[in-house]
């Protein structure tokens, strides 16, 4: 009898077991992609986010991801001159070591993640590479009870640019507003029921249709949502359709999605046409529109090709822009938005500013906004449209038209900065300017 042959063990009794993932890597794995995505590529922390967190299943660690991620792009520059205190040769900007570091950090000296769980969380992301340089690091610094500055600083590059535009108060302050997320602003769909809501709520009244809530409100759960009472958006952004005034004619609200002053239009009695050529971004409008009740009709195009049938008696565009100056909510631009891209702008802002003074009707409305902090995309933006367009005049804005502590300039246009509304927690950098047609 031929002896039995021992039994193979089939195949995949030979694979290796895979250890399940320590309990926080996966968020923390999203947040170091999350800024490579902002810092290296480019791209919005938004827009990146899905790609980002693809595979995170709990929604907390999804928002975990995204918290890191803004946080550490919030206190860059600190984070990066704490690691620089601690290495003998500065590592790269790109360095993975560096990017873990910044992870690791931010949780333990601006997050309130204790340190053994910071660092236990970043090592395995640094995948073989020197991993006793980021643990010698983060030891050397936690020994040292490194600390962050209260007020973050701005990269360089931001300061200097700012500083050159409106000086070293409002870079200081600008330093204040980031250094926490901003407060919510509601826009309330009835203006006359604005003490009703700021009772309700809890919330505080900058001025009539405007209602202010802490950061970090759950919005979707908060009472007035569902039925459409109100949408979120910054006070600064409220200010350009405010401009606009009530009336009974015909709007057209250009670049007009997610739609927040459509909206205004709408509930402001305009018969009002919106128009933008992104269809994914027009679709959270519909959104809005159907949940307040109000209405609007709505056109995707590019509006460098699109033509109105008509004439209009408003006409307001929110010109696409740098977006610098929303930094408090969106501290990505502060590292992605180069000269460039401030330039690459302006071009686009001239051509559509010139195109939506051909579609207001004489004795008309033109408001022109941008949400940024630069000159480029404002005053010169409104100087070179003045030299270009002689039938058109500033009508200044009005200080009954804007709250306390918020001024026009002495032309008559309307430019947020961070210093302004600080003690009530700040508002966008903006600018913003209503034109009459003359002839």
């Amino acid at each position: 009898m031929k002896p039995a042959r021992p039994q193979r063990p089939n195949r995949a009794s030979r694979r290796p077991r895979l250890a399940p993932e320590q309990a926080g890597l996966p968020a923390r794995r999203a947040a170091l992609r999350l800024l490579d995505a902002v810092l290296r590529r480019g791209l919005a922390l938004e827009a990146a986010l899905d790609q980002a967190a693809a595979g995170l299943d709990k929604r907390e660690d999804r928002a975990l991801a995204h918290a890191i991620a803004a946080e550490a792009l919030r206190r860059l520059a600190d984070l990066d001159a704490a690691i620089d205190s601690a290495t003998r040769q500065r590592l790269p900007d790109d360095a993975k070591a560096r990017f873990v570091l910044r992870i690791a950090l931010v949780q333990a000296l601006a997050m309130n993640i204790a340190p053994h769980a910071a660092i236990a969380t970043a090592l395995p992301l640094v995948d073989g590479g020197p991993r006793r340089l980021v643990h010698g690091v983060f030891g050397t610094l936690m020994r040292g009870e490194a600390r962050l500055p209260e007020a973050p600083q701005l990269p360089p590059a931001v300061a200097d640019r700012w500083r050159g535009q409106w000086g070293d108060h409002v870079v200081d302050a600008a330093q204040r507003a980031i250094s926490a997320p901003p407060p919510i602003d509601l826009t309330l769909a009835r203006a006359e029921e604005t003490e009703d809501w700021e009772k309700r709520l809890h919330g505080e009244s900058l001025l009539p249709g405007h209602v202010r809530l802490p950061a970090g409100t759950p919005v979707p759960a908060t009472e007035g949502f569902a039925e459409g009472a109100w949408w979120v958006q910054d006070i600064a952004a409220s200010l350009p359709a405010r401009l606009g005034g009530g009336g009974s004619g015909h709007a057209l609200d250009l670049c007009a999605a997610p739609g927040g002053k459509t909206l205004q239009l709408a509930a402001s009695g305009w018969d009002v046409t919106a128009v933008d050529i992104s269809e994914s971004r027009l679709a959270r409008l519909r959104e809005n529109l159907e949940r307040t009740g109000l209405g609007a009709q709505i056109v995707a195009a590019d509006l460098l090709e699109w033509e109105p049938d008509a004439a209009a008696d408003l006409v307001l565009l929110d010109a696409p822009c740098s977006a610098t100056g929303i930094f408090r909510r969106h501290p990505d631009v502060l590292h992605r938005v180069r000269p460039a891209i401030i330039a690459e702008a302006a071009q686009l802002q001239a051509k559509l500013f010139d195109r939506a003074a051909r579609w207001v009707r004489p004795g008309g409305l033109l408001v022109y906004a941008t949400c940024s902090m630069e000159r480029e995309e404002g005053e010169d933006q409104l100087a070179g449209f003045l030299d270009r367009h002689g039938d058109f005049a500033v009508d200044p804005v009005l200080p009954d038209e804007l709250p306390d502590g918020v001024y026009a300039a002495p032309g008559g246009w309307l430019r947020t900065l961070p210093d302004m509304l600080a003690d009530e927690g700040g508002l966008d950098g903006f600018f913003m300017v209503r034109l009459m047609r003359t002839a």
